[in-house]
Protein backbone atom coordinates (compact mmCIF):
# COMPACT_ATOMS: atom_id res chain seq x y z
CA UNK A 1 0.00 0.00 0.00
CA UNK A 2 1.62 3.61 -0.79
CA UNK A 3 1.54 6.52 1.65
CA UNK A 4 1.57 10.08 0.33
CA UNK A 5 0.69 13.34 2.54
CA UNK A 6 2.46 17.33 2.66
CA UNK A 7 4.34 17.91 5.09
CA UNK A 8 4.81 22.38 5.89
CA UNK A 9 7.87 23.62 6.61
CA UNK A 10 7.35 26.76 9.18
CA UNK A 11 9.62 28.57 10.87
CA UNK A 12 11.08 32.16 10.77
CA UNK A 13 13.32 33.73 7.87
CA UNK A 14 16.47 31.91 7.15
CA UNK A 15 16.11 28.49 9.22
CA UNK A 16 17.16 26.76 6.40
CA UNK A 17 13.51 25.46 5.11
CA UNK A 18 14.43 25.82 1.35
CA UNK A 19 18.26 23.82 1.89
CA UNK A 20 16.56 21.03 3.85
CA UNK A 21 13.76 20.71 1.19
CA UNK A 22 16.57 20.86 -1.93
CA UNK A 23 18.46 18.08 0.19
CA UNK A 24 15.10 15.83 0.61
CA UNK A 25 13.90 16.44 -3.09
CA UNK A 26 17.80 15.44 -4.44
CA UNK A 27 18.11 18.35 -6.69
CA UNK A 28 17.73 22.19 -6.33
CA UNK A 29 13.85 23.40 -6.52
CA UNK A 30 14.24 26.08 -4.54
CA UNK A 31 16.52 29.05 -3.86
CA UNK A 32 18.60 29.78 -1.45
CA UNK A 33 20.23 33.16 0.37
CA UNK A 34 20.86 34.18 3.87
CA UNK A 35 18.06 37.53 2.98
CA UNK A 36 15.08 37.32 4.54
CA UNK A 37 11.68 36.89 2.46
CA UNK A 38 13.86 35.07 0.01
CA UNK A 39 10.86 32.32 -0.18
CA UNK A 40 7.76 34.24 -1.58
CA UNK A 41 5.65 31.40 -2.59
CA UNK A 42 4.60 28.19 -1.35
CA UNK A 43 7.16 26.23 -3.08
CA UNK A 44 6.23 22.22 -3.21
CA UNK A 45 8.96 19.73 -3.48
CA UNK A 46 8.57 15.49 -4.05
CA UNK A 47 10.65 13.24 -1.65
CA UNK A 48 10.05 9.63 -2.58
CA UNK A 49 11.21 6.67 0.65
CA UNK A 50 9.92 3.86 -0.72
CA UNK A 51 6.38 3.33 -0.85
CA UNK A 52 5.81 6.85 0.24
CA UNK A 53 5.68 9.91 -1.48
CA UNK A 54 5.79 13.36 0.97
CA UNK A 55 5.20 16.72 -0.48
CA UNK A 56 7.46 19.20 1.65
CA UNK A 57 6.32 22.52 1.03
CA UNK A 58 8.89 25.48 1.50
CA UNK A 59 6.85 28.05 2.95
CA UNK A 60 8.08 31.87 3.62
CA UNK A 61 8.95 32.22 7.26
CA UNK A 62 6.44 33.19 9.56
CA UNK A 63 6.39 36.76 10.26
CA UNK A 64 3.78 39.71 10.72
CA UNK A 65 2.54 41.46 7.36
CA UNK A 66 3.58 44.52 6.63
CA UNK A 67 2.26 45.34 2.94
CA UNK A 68 -0.06 43.60 0.87
CA UNK A 69 3.42 41.42 -0.47
CA UNK A 70 3.89 39.85 3.04
CA UNK A 71 0.33 39.84 4.37
CA UNK A 72 -0.02 37.29 1.24
CA UNK A 73 2.84 35.04 1.81
CA UNK A 74 1.15 35.11 5.58
CA UNK A 75 -1.98 34.14 4.80
CA UNK A 76 -0.65 31.53 2.42
CA UNK A 77 1.69 30.12 4.98
CA UNK A 78 -1.75 29.52 7.32
CA UNK A 79 -3.41 28.03 4.49
CA UNK A 80 -0.50 25.31 4.25
CA UNK A 81 -0.31 24.78 7.89
CA UNK A 82 -3.91 23.98 8.16
CA UNK A 83 -4.04 21.43 5.33
CA UNK A 84 -0.76 19.72 5.82
CA UNK A 85 -0.49 16.32 7.83
CA UNK A 86 2.75 17.32 9.08
CA UNK A 87 4.08 20.58 10.41
CA UNK A 88 8.01 20.51 10.62
CA UNK A 89 9.45 23.49 12.78
CA UNK A 90 12.48 24.63 11.80
CA UNK A 91 15.14 26.44 14.03
CA UNK A 92 18.21 27.83 13.57
CA UNK A 93 21.08 26.67 15.80
CA UNK A 94 23.22 29.38 14.73
CA UNK A 95 20.91 31.63 15.69
CA UNK A 96 19.00 30.23 18.97
CA UNK A 97 15.84 30.37 20.14
CA UNK A 98 14.22 33.67 20.31
CA UNK A 99 11.26 35.74 19.53
CA UNK A 100 10.44 34.82 16.27
CA UNK A 101 10.84 31.30 17.03
CA UNK A 102 7.79 31.65 20.25
CA UNK A 103 5.60 33.36 17.81
CA UNK A 104 5.46 30.65 15.61
CA UNK A 105 5.23 28.42 18.13
CA UNK A 106 1.90 30.91 19.32
CA UNK A 107 0.99 30.32 15.52
CA UNK A 108 0.64 26.73 15.78
CA UNK A 109 -0.78 26.96 19.43
CA UNK A 110 -3.80 29.10 18.27
CA UNK A 111 -5.20 26.66 15.60
CA UNK A 112 -2.78 28.13 12.72
CA UNK A 113 -1.53 23.98 12.19
CA UNK A 114 -5.58 22.55 11.69
CA UNK A 115 -5.53 19.03 13.48
CA UNK A 116 -1.76 18.36 11.87
CA UNK A 117 0.67 16.91 13.94
CA UNK A 118 3.86 18.41 14.62
CA UNK A 119 8.13 17.73 14.80
CA UNK A 120 10.65 20.08 15.40
CA UNK A 121 14.24 20.04 13.45
CA UNK A 122 16.93 22.08 14.84
CA UNK A 123 19.49 22.61 12.14
CA UNK A 124 22.67 24.08 11.09
CA UNK A 125 24.06 21.76 14.02
CA UNK A 126 27.44 21.90 12.32
CA UNK A 127 27.55 25.61 13.23
CA UNK A 128 27.80 24.98 17.10
CA UNK A 129 28.83 22.93 19.60
CA UNK A 130 27.47 19.54 20.70
CA UNK A 131 27.01 20.79 24.70
CA UNK A 132 25.09 23.88 22.57
CA UNK A 133 23.03 21.22 20.41
CA UNK A 134 22.07 19.78 23.65
CA UNK A 135 21.02 23.02 25.12
CA UNK A 136 18.98 23.93 21.93
CA UNK A 137 16.90 20.84 22.13
CA UNK A 138 16.15 21.49 25.70
CA UNK A 139 14.98 25.17 24.76
CA UNK A 140 12.92 23.60 21.87
CA UNK A 141 11.39 21.56 23.86
CA UNK A 142 10.12 24.34 26.35
CA UNK A 143 8.36 25.72 22.75
CA UNK A 144 5.87 23.21 23.64
CA UNK A 145 5.26 22.48 19.70
CA UNK A 146 6.20 19.05 19.98
CA UNK A 147 8.47 16.31 21.84
CA UNK A 148 9.46 14.97 19.01
CA UNK A 149 12.85 16.75 18.27
CA UNK A 150 15.65 16.48 15.73
CA UNK A 151 19.36 18.16 15.62
CA UNK A 152 20.21 18.51 11.55
CA UNK A 153 22.40 20.27 8.87
CA UNK A 154 20.43 20.14 6.22
CA UNK A 155 23.90 21.70 4.92
CA UNK A 156 26.21 18.87 5.44
CA UNK A 157 22.99 16.19 5.32
CA UNK A 158 24.09 15.13 8.91
CA UNK A 159 20.69 14.21 10.82
CA UNK A 160 18.42 14.96 7.76
CA UNK A 161 17.99 10.93 6.39
CA UNK A 162 16.52 10.12 10.24
CA UNK A 163 14.48 12.76 10.23
CA UNK A 164 12.79 11.96 6.85
CA UNK A 165 12.37 8.62 7.01
CA UNK A 166 10.24 9.69 10.50
CA UNK A 167 8.22 12.15 8.52
CA UNK A 168 7.32 9.35 6.01
CA UNK A 169 6.56 7.00 8.64
CA UNK A 170 3.59 10.02 9.75
CA UNK A 171 2.48 9.89 5.85
CA UNK A 172 -1.52 8.41 5.59
CA UNK A 173 -2.47 5.53 3.04
CA UNK A 174 -3.07 6.94 -0.39
CA UNK A 175 -1.80 7.48 -3.60
CA UNK A 176 0.41 9.36 -5.18
CA UNK A 177 -0.20 12.86 -5.33
CA UNK A 178 1.63 13.99 -7.58
CA UNK A 179 2.92 12.24 -11.44
CA UNK A 180 5.80 9.52 -10.79
CA UNK A 181 9.35 11.17 -11.42
CA UNK A 182 8.03 14.68 -10.45
CA UNK A 183 10.34 17.11 -8.34
CA UNK A 184 8.31 19.82 -7.90
CA UNK A 185 4.84 21.47 -8.86
CA UNK A 186 6.45 24.87 -9.74
CA UNK A 187 6.03 25.88 -13.75
CA UNK A 188 9.39 26.20 -15.55
CA UNK A 189 8.93 29.88 -16.27
CA UNK A 190 8.41 30.79 -12.76
CA UNK A 191 11.31 28.26 -11.58
CA UNK A 192 13.67 30.29 -13.45
CA UNK A 193 12.68 33.29 -12.59
CA UNK A 194 13.29 31.95 -8.77
CA UNK A 195 17.08 31.34 -9.89
CA UNK A 196 17.25 34.69 -11.89
CA UNK A 197 16.26 36.41 -8.50
CA UNK A 198 18.60 34.38 -6.29
CA UNK A 199 21.72 35.34 -8.44
CA UNK A 200 20.49 39.07 -8.69
CA UNK A 201 19.69 38.71 -4.51
CA UNK A 202 22.90 37.36 -3.83
CA UNK A 203 24.71 40.48 -5.48
CA UNK A 204 22.99 43.23 -4.02
CA UNK A 205 22.12 44.92 -0.73
CA UNK A 206 20.14 47.07 1.84
CA UNK A 207 16.46 47.16 0.42
CA UNK A 208 17.09 46.14 -2.98
CA UNK A 209 16.37 42.31 -2.32
CA UNK A 210 12.97 42.95 -0.97
CA UNK A 211 11.66 45.19 -3.90
CA UNK A 212 12.94 43.12 -6.41
CA UNK A 213 10.89 40.17 -8.61
CA UNK A 214 11.99 38.30 -11.79
CA UNK A 215 9.50 37.50 -14.26
CA UNK A 216 10.20 35.27 -17.16
CA UNK A 217 8.32 36.78 -20.75
CA UNK A 218 9.83 34.05 -22.88
CA UNK A 219 11.26 30.82 -23.83
CA UNK A 220 12.74 29.93 -26.98
CA UNK A 221 14.48 26.70 -28.04
CA UNK A 222 15.64 28.03 -31.43
CA UNK A 223 17.78 24.53 -32.28
CA UNK A 224 18.65 21.42 -30.33
CA UNK A 225 21.03 21.96 -27.30
CA UNK A 226 20.05 26.34 -27.33
CA UNK A 227 17.55 27.95 -25.65
CA UNK A 228 17.00 32.00 -25.03
CA UNK A 229 15.58 32.98 -22.35
CA UNK A 230 13.81 36.83 -21.76
CA UNK A 231 13.23 37.97 -17.79
CA UNK A 232 12.50 41.18 -16.79
CA UNK A 233 13.61 42.43 -13.32
CA UNK A 234 11.78 44.76 -11.68
CA UNK A 235 12.47 47.08 -8.77
CA UNK A 236 10.87 49.93 -7.29
CA UNK A 237 13.07 53.23 -8.21
CA UNK A 238 15.03 54.42 -10.65
CA UNK A 239 18.07 54.50 -8.21
CA UNK A 240 17.24 50.48 -7.69
CA UNK A 241 17.66 50.10 -11.53
CA UNK A 242 20.74 51.82 -11.42
CA UNK A 243 22.12 50.02 -8.72
CA UNK A 244 21.11 46.71 -10.75
CA UNK A 245 22.12 47.72 -14.43
CA UNK A 246 25.71 48.99 -12.37
CA UNK A 247 28.53 50.65 -14.18
CA UNK A 248 28.62 50.56 -18.12
CA UNK A 249 26.18 47.45 -16.71
CA UNK A 250 28.69 45.39 -14.85
CA UNK A 251 25.88 44.11 -12.03
CA UNK A 252 23.53 43.17 -14.89
CA UNK A 253 26.14 41.14 -16.73
CA UNK A 254 27.72 39.53 -13.30
CA UNK A 255 23.96 38.30 -12.62
CA UNK A 256 23.59 37.26 -16.20
CA UNK A 257 26.98 35.58 -15.57
CA UNK A 258 25.59 33.81 -12.39
CA UNK A 259 22.30 32.95 -13.35
CA UNK A 260 23.00 31.10 -16.60
CA UNK A 261 24.41 27.73 -15.66
CA UNK A 262 21.86 27.19 -12.85
CA UNK A 263 19.32 27.93 -15.88
CA UNK A 264 21.43 25.22 -18.36
CA UNK A 265 21.17 22.96 -15.54
CA UNK A 266 17.29 23.29 -16.01
CA UNK A 267 16.93 23.29 -19.14
CA UNK A 268 19.92 21.33 -20.22
CA UNK A 269 20.70 23.38 -23.07
CA UNK A 270 23.16 26.08 -23.54
CA UNK A 271 21.06 29.64 -22.21
CA UNK A 272 21.37 32.80 -24.32
CA UNK A 273 19.77 35.25 -21.31
CA UNK A 274 18.37 38.71 -21.84
CA UNK A 275 17.85 40.56 -18.95
CA UNK A 276 16.28 43.83 -18.43
CA UNK A 277 15.40 45.47 -15.57
CA UNK A 278 11.83 47.77 -15.29
CA UNK A 279 10.95 49.94 -12.44
CA UNK A 280 7.29 49.19 -11.35
CA UNK A 281 6.43 51.95 -8.48
CA UNK A 282 4.97 49.98 -5.31
CA UNK A 283 4.33 47.08 -6.72
CA UNK A 284 4.27 44.75 -3.97
CA UNK A 285 0.79 46.66 -2.97
CA UNK A 286 -0.57 46.01 -6.65
CA UNK A 287 -2.52 43.29 -6.15
CA UNK A 288 -3.30 42.56 -9.64
CA UNK A 289 0.68 42.26 -9.93
CA UNK A 290 0.47 40.17 -7.24
CA UNK A 291 -2.19 37.90 -8.95
CA UNK A 292 0.16 37.92 -12.17
CA UNK A 293 2.84 36.90 -9.98
CA UNK A 294 1.07 34.31 -7.98
CA UNK A 295 1.74 35.35 -4.67
CA UNK A 296 -0.80 34.58 -2.14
Amino acid sequence: MTRSGFVALAGRPNVGKSTLVNAAVGEKVAITSERPQTTRRAIRGVCRRGDCQMILVDLPGVQRARDPLTERMAGRVQQELAGADVVLVMLNAEQGIGGGDRFTARTLAGGGAGSSSSVVAINKIDRVSRSRVAELLQEALALGVSDELFAISAHTGEGVEALLEHLARQMPPGPFLLAEGSTSDQSQRVLLGELIREAAIRRTRDEIPHALEVVVEEIEHPRNGVARVRALIWVESDSQKGILIGSRGRMIKAIGSAARPELERELGAQVHLDLSVKVRRAWRANEALLDRLGIG
